[in-house]
């Protein structure tokens, strides 16, 4: 019996929609992962993680993921055009999280909040 194949690009959507909550370790790693934990118990913190791990995931030569975790499976990853897609939209969002974070933090500091 082969184990399982771990899907790049399934692994990369997880981190961008449901980084925060680690969805995308529990995944790849399972329930025992600490660092999956520590995403569920930082929920607000990790948003951000989800972001750039999703990069991380998305941007790692196809070679060097199989290697980490489908070593075992028996199959190469071949990723294509929507995971290219996927980190497009994973950048966008992360940008616009990031400039509405610098935003609020600088209406909070010169008006106290008066803009929301």
């Amino acid at each position: 019996m082969t184990a399982s194949h771990k899907n790049k690009t399934l692994a990369t959507f997880l981190a961008a929609i449901f980084g925060g909550l680690g969805f995308h370790r529990f995944y790849l790693y399972g329930k025992k992962d600490v660092w999956a934990w520590a995403h569920v118990a930082l929920f607000p913190l990790s948003v951000f993680a989800g972001f750039i791990e999703a990069l991380v995931i998305g941007l790692t030569p196809d070679e060097k993921w199989d290697d980490a975790h489908n070593q075992a499976s028996g199959r190469k990853s071949a990723s294509g055009w929507p995971l290219a897609v996927l980190l497009v939209l994973t950048f966008a969002g992360g940008a616009v999280a990031v400039i509405a974070a610098i935003a609020r933090t600088f209406d909070l500091l010169f008006t106290g909040g008066a803009y929301g």
